[in-house]
């Protein structure tokens, strides 16, 4: 086991920095340090000595140079079981640094703030640190590298469990750490400047895809299996979440999350998230199969109809709320078997109701402040992936263009939008009909659009007089809107964009039906 003799710390994020040098220094252990780090040590009474006047050479160039030197590495990379290195090391004067306790600059938070500078971000761009860093963690064997505050009160127990000395098995679980640390740090910088076609160019020139594209992750959890038994699955959170979802949510109750549950929950927040009226969705198989807007503000009356859109399939199914879920709520849900249930709050009395439902998954993710949607969404493919933006278009009715002689009235309007915010989460081709701010019947993932009608009005559990039509993409034959008509439908919301969109809009005034095109279309393969 390595014993701590002497330690290079020089940190960023000064968090705990002085207690943990105050243990160190009663444990005997020497401290080398530079700039800001060394003054608040020696300001605390720590004895330090400056990195310059070890090295016998000063910081220099605004403080770019001040540990890249030979008596620093070489007191970082000399291996203490090679008789060779330890020979080189004592003709050159190089002593063995058996600690290394680092951060970085912060590069990431600098160029997430709205007035980072290209050359605040450049500047942000740590070489020192990575680099020694660096060479603790591949000489793990010899110098324990600390990069994570929160692991300065760990490693102290440990010394002085051990009398100054740790562990090969902390050694390496702290190198390992270090380096996914600079992977992310690099990954982050190479992200942020090939957005740039070239140095400081302007906002609008920047691209929104770089030739290189690097994502990390953070392992949430290993998954029993994924979406078969016989694949292995892991979950993975994104290291730069910035938005409230399944990568930071709580599970407050129930049994382990499965792939599949995952998959149906992000549809389900991801949905819901489209409505400010309390709104209540239920998906299945990562489609909806109900999901109603509740006039009233109460959510349980929003859950009921959701559920009343599709009874059977809510069976099973996971549920996503976007306001609190209360206690009158919470019945109902304890009526369906569910696997889960996401939303941002749970009241005491719900939580207590839901207790009795122990393998009830309950998911909250977290309030967060200057929370923003937005980023790229994935699709692996054999040998490649497709990287794309999330798709957050909504457009407003504002926008709509009236295709047919009649105009929808208010109540169609109102459904129509609802309809629509629907219509973008359900598989491609999708239609949806939708009534009183409440999905009637989905058809979902159909080869031709007319199944997909067909399918909707066929799983309502209620009468479609009345209901309006949304459909993700244009009718390239009038026998959707013929088929959508014999239903009862009375309006229909549509990109437009075909080629026999005249064939369209003359069957929808044949019928008396209203028929709005958006201009945009919504895909979900």
């Amino acid at each position: 086991m390595a014993v701590i003799g002497k330690a290079l710390i020089s940190v960023s994020d000064k968090r705990g920095i002085v207690a943990f040098a105050r243990e160190l220094a009663a444990l005997k252990v020497d401290i080398l340090s530079t700039g800001g780090t060394a003054r608040l040590l020696r300001t605390e009474g720590i004895p330090v000595t400056d990195v310059s006047d070890y090295t016998g050479f000063p910081e220099m160039l605004d403080g770019r140079v001040k540990t890249l030197h030979p008596k620093i590495h070489g007191g970082l990379l000399g291996r203490r079981d090679l008789p060779a290195h330890v020979e080189k090391m004592a003709a050159h004067g190089i002593e063995p640094i058996d600690l290394v306790v680092v951060n970085l600059y912060p590069f990431e938070a600098t160029v997430a703030r709205a007035d980072s500078t290209f050359a605040d971000a450049i500047e942000n761009i740590d070489i020192g640190g990575p680099t020694m860093l660096r060479s603790a963690a591949k000489n793990y064997s010899d110098v324990t590298v600390v990069i994570d505050p929160a692991d300065y009160e760990p490693l102290v127990a440990e010394m002085k469990q051990a009398n100054g000395a740790v562990s090969p098995a902390t050694n390496f679980r702290l190198a390992r750490k270090v380096f996914q640390a600079t992977a992310r740090y690099d990954a982050a910088i190479s992200n942020y400047l090939g957005t740039f076609p070239a140095a400081g160019a302007p906002a609008p020139d920047r691209i929104l895809f770089p030739e290189t594209f690097t994502f990390q992750g953070i392992k949430a959890q290993d998954l029993r299996y994924g979406e078969n038994p016989h694949q292995r699955a892991a979950f993975y959170r994104d290291v730069t979440v910035t938005e409230a979802g399944l990568g930071n949510a709580e599970q407050l109750q129930g049994k382990e999350l499965s792939f599949n549950n995952i998959l149906d929950a992000h549809a389900a927040w991801e949905l819901v998230q489209e409505f400010s009226l309390p709104t209540a969705v239920v998906i299945k198989h990562n489609n909806p199969c109900g999901a109603a807007a509740a006039a009233t503000r109460n959510i349980a009356d929003a859950y009921r109809r959701a559920r009343a859109c599709d009874p059977v399939s809510a069976f099973g199914g996971i549920v996503a709320m976007n306001v609190a879920v209360d206690a009158e709520t919470a019945r109902e849900l304890a009526e369906t078997f569910l696997e889960a249930v996401i939303a941002p709050e749970f009241t005491p009395e719900a939580r207590e109701i839901l207790a009795a439902k122990a393998a009830l998954r309950l998911l909250r993710p977290p309030a967060m402040e200057n929370a923003r949607r937005g980023g790229f969404e994935f699709k692996k493919v054999s040998g490649g992936l497709l990287v794309q933006e999330r798709d957050l278009l909504l457009t407003p009715p504002a926008e709509w263009r009236v295709a047919t002689k009649r105009t929808p009235d208010e109540r169609e309007m109102a459904d129509l939008l609802f309809a629509w915010k629907v219509c973008k989460h359900v598989k491609s081709n999708a239609i949806v009909l939708a009534r009183d701010h409440g999905l009637v019947g989905v058809g979902a993932g159909q080869m031709s659009r007319v199944d997909s009608v067909q399918i909707a009005v066929m799983k309502a559990q209620s009468s479609t007089a009345g209901t309006v039509v949304g459909s993700d993409a244009f009718f390239p034959f009038r026998d959707g809107v013929d088929e959508a008509a014999k239903a009862g439908a009375t309006a229909i919301i549509q990109p437009g964009g075909s080629a026999r969109d005249d064939e369209a809009v003359a069957a929808a005034d044949e019928h008396n039906m209203a028929m709005v095109f958006t201009g945009n279309r919504h895909f979900k393969h």
